[in-house]
């Protein structure tokens, strides 16, 4: 039964991934928390272990459709690598309890993040792309203008989505897609892309940190991992026919009650 559960889950966060690029992370810790019973320090590498797999394929997909920015995904992944492992450390310094509160209200965050954004862009998901944003695209090589403000400006998105990553067992994606959208003019389908590349990078690197320390459960982090890369598959097939304001709006209300929820659990044993 377990086996079923495990590979269920991992099914639903790759599906979640796929369609938000920063969904299945974020999402993948309560998921092994509530149906698996797993501490936070727990479940953290597992998802970090799915976070890599799936999105590794995912992010190779995306690099062979030319919508992953293949310099600005490594060096903000690159930068999360060096922050990723004091979250790791911390992650088995702090009680459960307020890794719980903080994981809730990160999700509540989050979710109250789209929420607004619907209310005040009309466009949505759809929304054209940040004119005035710091990292500008040029129109005629198609590639980022790399000023100094823009190097530094995603250098900081990564080492806060690495340290993240190491602390909760996230992929850092809802960090990752608003910094982009925020502070470059990327189109969306290349900011999903290239969140895909960078949660890659760190996961990989967070995941593997964790096997080598011996906290990783590794029969449970397969199992996960695989149904993660099937819904990460399969979400690519029909993605483009649905609508992506809905999507948004489905994905900030489970986002806000599984961020209640979390609150709720860390004034409880978990």
């Amino acid at each position: 039964m377990e086996i079923i559960t495990t590979s269920s889950l991992g099914l639903f966060i790759g599906l979640l991934m796929g369609l938000t690029g920063a969904g299945g992370g974020i999402v993948s810790v309560p998921a092994l928390i509530y149906f698996l019973h797993l501490s936070i320090a727990e479940a953290g590498p597992i998802a970090l272990m799915a976070i890599a797999s799936s999105a590794g394929i995912g992010a190779l997909l995306a690099h062979r459709e030319k919508t992953l920015r293949y310099k600005a995904a490594p060096l903000i992944g690159l930068a999360g690598l060096t922050t990723a492992p004091f979250g790791l450390w911390l992650a088995h310094q702090v009680p459960n309890r307020p890794l719980a509160a903080l994981f809730g209200l990160i999700l509540i965050g989050v979710s109250m993040h789209f929420f607004l954004k619907e209310i005040f862009d009309k466009d949505g998901p759809k929304s054209k792309p940040n004119d005035n944003a710091i990292c500008q695209l040029n129109n005629t090589t198609g590639k980022l203008f790399w000023t100094k403000p823009c190097f530094l400006t995603l250098l900081s998105v990564g080492a806060v989505s690495g340290f993240l990553s190491g602390l909760l067992g996230v992929g850092g994606g809802f960090v990752i897609v608003p910094a982009l959208r925020r502070y470059t003019n990327l189109s969306t389908n290349s900011i999903i892309s290239s969140s895909l590349g960078v949660m890659a990078i760190i996961a990989i690197g967070s995941a593997g940190i964790s096997a080598f320390a011996g906290t990783l459960n590794l029969p449970i982090a397969i199992l996960f991992s695989a149904g993660a890369i099937i819904g990460l598959l399969i979400s690519r097939q029909f993605s483009q026919k649905l609508n992506p304001l809905r999507i948004q709006q489905i994905f900030a209300s489970f986002t806000f009650l599984v961020g209640i929820y979390m609150l709720y659990k860390s004034f409880l044993d978990i």
